[in-house]
């Protein structure tokens, strides 16, 4: 009589894994990447530390490639590198930039003393870390806000940045000296009105660093967004597969390999395609057909709307993805198949970035409030996905441009200024004098009388060292 078999257990698992490695069937590296990549930890992960010192929103975090030290910047226009694991700050500085900081990293294989910023205002800065003190140098600028740079893997000197200028620029610390590679362009004639196309998100593929990508409000989309003139993106990322992950505005993940290019003239397809009944389902492209292989793999539950977030991989080998969300909630996923296995509480508001550890299971997040939250795998239960969670379905598209700032809408009408403005935006009561759309001024005086959470700068002078 045969007996049914019971399924094994994460627990279970592990200790097959302790076994084999203590008999030398499975190397210490194979097990840490094991372990690292265990959905049990994941289902664990609950706040470590809150790292508080900012004074407004925390627009990007990033460990250095050791994965001791975090650096952060934020509204306040100020950098802060973190001891994380004790909670203190090590340094806090003036970054140089006028406006909001959108990115901060440390460049690799400096002491951690090297840093490259970009900002609101443009600008893209070096930070040098000496026994006195910091000393900044403005490297490059953009027309327009610059949202987001990219490290060369494993180089001390070499970054690339992109801008709502549409242009991209690589940039060496050794001369200092910004080269303009491109801007990038409509190749469709009928968006003459809009010359550039504005970039929100560059990255480099891990296992080719001549290969980098760069997203915004065009580009590689599946077929179903193709001709939606709103349905920009906002962040990417590489695999170690070199997989590329998009996030869009108002719409949901995908999860796209390098052959699924649609060429220079891509058709776009209906919403009742086989593209659009895959992705209800949440299909995984890995199990699909020769001819099916278009079809990326889809991954829904958050919400991308208010501001410009990020994503992520996470785990050895990108084992899951991971992404903010409008609704203040971190939201984790099987890269394989979509499953949503993960949601937890992370900001009052919004959370813009989630920054993976390089080497553990630890995350890194932040959002409208003003402190960075540390997750580990310390909770004693496992957490389970809560009941209340509204699958999220695109709404229209708005045209509402949010800015709290004199200097933010300042910085919209030069961009807008420069680009033009859509035909689209000049119908009756659309714009204003100078092709501005009325929404915009209208978004400013609403936001300029509304107290800001924790979005203001700082109000007084801070020390450097803390």
């Amino acid at each position: 009589m045969m007996k049914n078999k019971r399924a094994r257990t994460s627990v279970d698992k592990a200790v097959v894994d302790v076994w084999q490695r203590e008999v030398g069937k499975l190397s210490t590296r194979n097990f840490a990447h094991r372990l690292a990549a265990s959905e049990d930890l994941v289902l664990r992960l609950d706040i470590y530390k809150k790292l508080v010192k900012h004074q407004g929103c925390v627009n990007t975090v990033s460990f250095n490639s050791d994965g001791n030290i975090l650096v952060s910047g934020s509204d306040d226009k100020r950098v802060i590198v973190w001891d994380w694991e004790t909670g203190n700050s090590k340094l806090s500085f003036q970054s140089g930039h006028v406006s909001n900081v959108f990115q901060a990293k440390i460049m690799p294989y400096t002491d951690d003393r090297s840093l490259v910023t970009c900002a609101a205002d443009g600008q893209v800065r070096h930070a040098q870390i000496l026994e006195c003190g910091v000393e900044t140098r403005l490297l490059a600028k953009h027309q327009g806000q610059a949202h987001n740079l990219a490290i060369e893997p494993g180089s001390p000197h070499i970054f690339y940045t992109c801008g709502e200028d549409g242009l991209v620029q690589h940039i060496d610390l050794r001369t200092a000296a910004p080269t303009k590679l491109f801007t990038c362009s409509h190749i469709d004639d009928s968006r003459a009105y809009m010359p550039v196309i504005p970039l929100n998100a560059i990255a480099i593929d891990p296992r080719n660093p001549n290969l980098f990508a760069v997203a915004g409000m065009d580009y590689f989309r599946p077929p179903h967004l193709i001709g939606d003139d709103q349905a920009g993106i906002t962040g990417l990322a590489f695999s170690d597969q070199s997989e590329i992950l998009v996030t869009y505005i108002n719409e949901f993940i995908y999860l796209f390999t390098q052959d699924m290019g649609l060429g220079p003239n891509p058709v776009p397809s209906s919403p009742l395609s086989a593209f659009s009944e895959a992705s209800e389902m949440g299909f995984d492209h890995s199990a699909m057909d020769a001819d099916e292989k278009a079809i990326p793999q889809v991954y829904k539950g958050h919400r991308n709307q208010e501001t410009v977030k990020g994503v992520s991989f996470f785990g050895p080998k990108s084992e899951y993805v991971v992404s903010g969300s409008d609704c203040g909630r971190i939201f984790i996923w099987k890269k394989k198949g979509g499953e949503l296995i993960r949601v937890m509480e992370a900001d009052k508001h919004v959370v813009n970035c989630i920054e993976c550890h390089p080497h553990t299971t630890v995350l890194a997040s932040s959002g409208i409030e003003t402190d960075i939250k540390i997750w580990t795998p310390k909770a004693i239960d496992k957490a389970t996905l809560p009941t209340n969670i509204e699958q999220f379905k695109p709404k229209p598209r708005s045209r509402m441009y949010q800015v709290t700032t004199p200097q933010d809408l300042m910085l919209r009408l030069f961009s807008l200024q420069r680009r033009g403005s859509s035909p689209e935006q000049n119908g009756e009561n659309s714009s204003i004098a100078g092709g501005v759309p009325l929404e915009l001024v209208l978004s400013f005086n609403a936001n300029s009388d509304a107290s800001s959470d924790g979005g203001g700068n700082a109000s007084g002078p801070e020390d450097l060292f803390s």
